[in-house]
């Protein structure tokens, strides 16, 4: 491995790389599974029924278990980390809007726009950042919407990555 060139991979966003007005369509998108609906709700404690019951679930206008909304602000939040907050803290979640069910079986994807960015007062290392972010399902309903708030590091105070060495495994023979 003498005279490798390494090259770094993608480290996100830092504060002086967002611009007001700028979209970012995310690249991944995700399918939910009755797994991933029936874990979350677990973990989470939430007892409705609407979430992991179809016998119940059928019984509503919606015929069949909707996906905790909690989770699809968790997944939708996720999808837009590496674009938007791989280098930041969140502040905050504000107008958490849920137009349109999210049923296992659907797949989300999402967009964010920036909407708004200052020098941190408290963090002059930092600045803040505020940005709209859409989900929308594989038939590009509008399933979340919501608007989040960052403390974005600028690049010359971003923490370093831990990166150890490969070395060859030990030979005790």
């Amino acid at each position: 491995m003498r005279g490798e060139r390494m090259n770094s991979g993608w480290r996100g966003r830092c504060y002086e790389d967002f611009t007001v007005g700028d979209v970012y369509q995310h690249a991944l998108g995700r399918t939910i599974n009755s797994t991933d609906n029936t874990w979350f709700t677990l973990l989470t404690m939430n007892s409705n029924s609407l979430h992991f019951d179809r016998h119940y679930a059928a019984q509503t206008e919606f015929k069949r278990p909707l996906v905790d909304s909690t989770f699809t602000l968790a997944l939708v939040t996720g999808l837009s980390v590496a674009d938007i907050s791989q280098n930041a803290i969140n502040l905050g979640w504000d107008a958490v809007r849920l137009p349109a069910p999210v049923y296992e079986g659907d797949t989300l994807y999402a967009r964010s726009e920036i909407l708004s960015k200052r020098e941190s007062r408290s963090y002059p290392e930092r600045g803040i950042v505020q940005v709209k972010t859409v989900g929308f399902n594989q038939n590009g309903v509008v399933v979340i919407e919501f608007q989040r708030t960052i403390m974005v590091y600028k690049r010359a105070y971003l923490p370093e990555l831990p990166t150890p060495k490969p070395r060859e495994p030990r030979q005790d023979g």
